[in-house]
Parts: structure tokens; sequence; C-alpha cells
């Protein structure tokens, strides 16, 4: 099982081994937690042309080998999920994807803003810039903002890689950043919604996910 993580946050943030890989492992199954570039653990990004969506996701299909896999993803991490699952090196076998949006919200981040308030400059005056801005600087801002310009070249496009395998939406009752989702679940053939308890991060760290992901890809018994 691979599980990849969202946006300013880490893979020991979003899948504590306490609640994910141990009883994963006890239940027979293999985990890979992914820790996606600009982010704790990952490789700085030195340039927005090393972390495109599609760098990006070609080193998540290096991470995930060969094997049949599950993927799990959040947020940024679904984003990235989505694409992974249609990739020619990867044999996806099901796909949970929580609290996506059917929007791209970095292509209308004003990077300029963004990178001079990270310097010390005045706060950006567009509220999701701002948002951004706050969660790159509590990192490594120079990577989080170059990672969010290289993937607002390449735009989310749900009409472009389709999943084509069995696939699970989670959403937080309460999350607005996942509003939409059920245009992306009407894309993909069979794909089923489960609404849980939540805003966006609230969700990912309650127990009612973690169930539906573990029954949903077979780990009943854990």
């Amino acid at each position: 099982m691979v599980l990849i993580h969202g946006f300013a946050s880490s893979a020991t943030s979003d899948w504590p081994a306490e609640y994910w890989a141990d009883p994963l492992a006890a239940a027979g199954r293999e985990t890979i937690v992914v820790h996606l570039p600009g982010h704790p653990g990952g490789p700085k990004v030195g340039a927005a042309a090393e972390a495109t969506a599609a760098r990006v996701v070609d080193a998540l299909a290096e991470c995930a080998g060969a094997e049949d896999v599950d993927v799990v993803g959040y947020s940024l991490g679904a984003r990235l999920a989505w694409d992974l699952a249609s990739h020619p090196k990867v044999s996806v076998r099901r796909l949970v994807l929580g609290g996506l949006s059917p929007q791209e919200p970095f292509a209308t981040v004003d990077l300029g803003a963004a990178r001079a308030a990270v310097q010390g400059g005045p706060s950006p005056d567009d509220p999701l810039t701002g948002a951004i801005t706050a969660m790159a600087a509590a990192g490594d801002s120079a990577s989080l903002l170059n990672l969010v310009e290289g993937l607002a070249s390449e735009p989310f496009d749900p009409g472009a890689g389709v999943p084509r395998v069995p696939t699970l939406f989670l959403a937080g009752r309460q999350d607005f950043m996942a509003h939409g989702i059920e245009q992306l679940v009407a894309r993909v053939p069979g794909a089923r919604l489960r609404q849980v308890v939540g805003d966006h991060r609230g969700a990912l760290v309650g127990v009612e996910l973690r169930e539906a992901v573990f029954d949903f890809l077979g780990a009943e018994t854990v």
C-alpha cells in the first residue's frame, strides 16, 4: 500500500505509523509511505521545473515499484494519486482519494506576492495566496513555493487520465476544500463517495476515514 500525504504536511503527520503502517503490517500488508518533494524527508526543490506534476508522479511510480499496489492519497496526495493510477509503470489495484478538490488551487496563487511575504514583505491580499504562503512559511518555504509553481504549470485536469480502477472518494462533511468532489466521483466508472466526520484536517485524523480505507482495501482485520 502506498500512502501519499498532503501539501505542507508530512508523511508522519498524515500517516502516523501507529494508526497506519503498524496495524497494516499486523494484517500482513506492506506499506510505502511517500515523502513528497519540498517536505520533511523528501528532496528539496531548487526550481519549479524539478517539480512539475509529471516529474513528481514519475518519482512516485519509482517508489511504488512494479508489483500491484493499493494507493491512498489525501489532498495534494490525492491529486497526485489520480495521475499515478494511470502511470504506465505502475499497476494500481485499488485507489483511495481523500479531500480532493476538482479545482487546481495552485494555478491562481500569486507566487511573486507569496515569495515576497516569506522574505518579510507584506502579507498577500488574495486569501488563497495568503493561505498557501502561511503553509509554506511553516516549512521549507523556498522548496514549497517552487513545488507550487511546478505543479501549477501542469494544472490538475479531471478530464485527463481518469482512473480505471476501483476507486473510493472520501471527504469530510465540513471540508470546504473538497467542495465539488461529487464532480470527480461522476467521472470515475463505478467509484464510490463516502463522507466522514470533520473538516479537511479533522477528517484525515478521524477513525471513520481510516476504517473506511481499511474496509475498502480489504484490510478488515486491522
